[in-house]
């Protein structure tokens, strides 16, 4: 029985995450499949729509065996860590053979022989990246840009550039046919310095990077395909007549009102209907403006220094701007502190990080590198059951069915998280505040 691992938000799920799921059984041939899912908080620094029982409902009925949650500490992570954390708790299954994410390239031929370079986190590079963060660019920028940089050296001096079926996979072994799957697949030809940059400014490209980054950091077995991505892209408005849509478009349409019939099956409709009937949702950033500006006025310019993604004299910035807002929201706010060099999904992980009380030390890279402390399950069908003995076994992390059986730091953390989430509801019960500990595992 082989299993395939997914890393997803399904914020919400939609007809995309549907053609992604099917290709990537497709693919695999996998029999069974594990969906590690963003909890109440995504990647990009935002409030998910629903709540994760919400979005674990949804990717069950879609036909997921089991899902398990990010914890927080890395969900609202750049790139890097988000995926390094992912990938570890697929790893740390012991029954995962593979991983299937979406790309723009739709081949895994350029992706596979930069993972392997960059992996080694040169000095160059981090060289390169700290020089150009000083020259006031953004992160992502400054890490294409450096990397591109090393690349096109490494290419002058006549260095290795290339993976091809039978040369060294991302766990060591030899890579065969399925580490070159996906659209594209067959050996890797030599990019350019532009070419790199090209290929990196894809949003799942990107990731898709440091997905294959992090298998080969953990030395991990597990084997990568991708699948290409269709319909719009990441920044892309709707399209009329399209099925498929980025979820961003979506939710955009959702703050506005609109219907989301035609571009999510029905049973996810469905559930997003109940839990907006019931007042759980949509909710966005505005849903947190009342206790981010409680915080924002009551907390000193060092005690927002201590904390995560806060710091060269952002804390001060906040503190002047705040009462400068004629009408305080977090859109103006982000506006008025956007700039070349603070992108605003870099500044909305930093609105996290003072919402959630998420300090340096904790969540500092040394820390992040120990990797998850647990494998928390969401929930499961009644064919996922078979996976959960099967990971009593093979597991290399406590398997979490009940959080109050367990201690650890990070999971005080994710269920910190998911109360602070749910006490934005329209009327927030104790049901909803307390869930992760009076509620069982989501089951289909």
């Amino acid at each position: 029985m082989s299993t395939v691992g997914i890393i997803a938000e399904y914020n919400p799920l939609h007809n995309g995450h549907v053609h992604h799921f099917r290709e990537a059984k497709r693919l695999s041939g996998a029999s069974r499949s594990i969906v590690v899912m963003s909890g109440p908080f995504t990647q990009r620094g935002e409030p998910a729509a629903v709540s994760k029982r919400t979005r674990t409902e949804m990717a069950l009925r879609m036909g997921a065996d089991l899902v398990i949650e990010l914890p927080v500490a890395y969900a609202v992570q750049p790139a890097e860590w988000f995926a390094f954390g992912a990938v570890a708790l697929l790893e740390a299954t012991g029954v995962v053979s593979s991983l299937c994410f979406g790309s723009e390239s739709g081949s895994l031929s350029q992706l596979l022989p930069l993972a392997r370079f960059l992996a080694e986190e040169s000095a160059p590079l981090q060289g390169e990246i700290r020089r150009r963060l000083a020259l006031g660019e953004s992160f992502p920028a400054a890490y294409s840009a450096a990397a591109a940089l090393v690349w096109r050296d490494r290419l002058d001096e006549g260095g290795p550039v290339g993976v091809a079926a039978g040369a060294e996979g991302p766990s060591g072994r030899t890579a065969g046919p399925a580490d070159m799957s996906g659209a594209g697949a067959g050996s890797a030809s030599p990019m350019n310095g532009s070419g790199l940059e090209d290929l990196l400014r894809g949003p799942n490209n990107s990731l898709g990077l440091h997905y294959l980054i992090a298998l080969r950091r953990l030395g991990s077995g597990i084997v990568p395909l991708t699948v290409p991505r269709l319909g719009a892209g990441f920044h892309e408005p709707l399209r009329s007549g399209a099925s498929i849509a980025s979820a961003t478009a979506l939710r955009g349409l959702l703050r506005e009102g609109g219907s989301l019939e035609g571009y999510m099956p029905e049973y996810s409709l469905s559930v997003l209907r109940r839990e907006q009937e019931e007042g759980r949702g949509p909710l966005d950033w505005e849903s947190f403006r009342s206790p981010l500006l409680h915080l924002l006025s009551t907390r000193s310019a060092a005690e927002l220094g201590g904390l995560l993604d806060v710091g060269e004299g952002l804390e001060n910035r906040l503190l002047r701007i705040v009462p400068e807002l004629e009408r305080f929201t977090v859109d103006g706010l982000l506006s008025a502190l956007k700039s070349k060099r603070y992108t605003r999904t870099r500044l909305q992980r930093m609105l996290l990080h003072i919402l959630l009380n998420h300090g340096k030390e904790e969540f500092s890279p040394g820390a992040l590198s120990q990797g998850p402390g647990y494998i928390r399950v969401l929930g499961f069908r009644e064919s996922g059951r078979t996976l959960l003995k099967k990971m009593k076994q093979s597991a290399s992390l406590p398997v979490i069915l009940r959080p109050a059986l367990c201690s650890h730091p990070q999971l005080t953390r994710d269920l910190q998280a998911s109360a602070a989430y749910a006490a934005a509801f329209a009327s927030p019960l104790r049901s909803d505040l307390y869930s992760d500990y009076l509620k069982p595992p989501v089951m289909v």
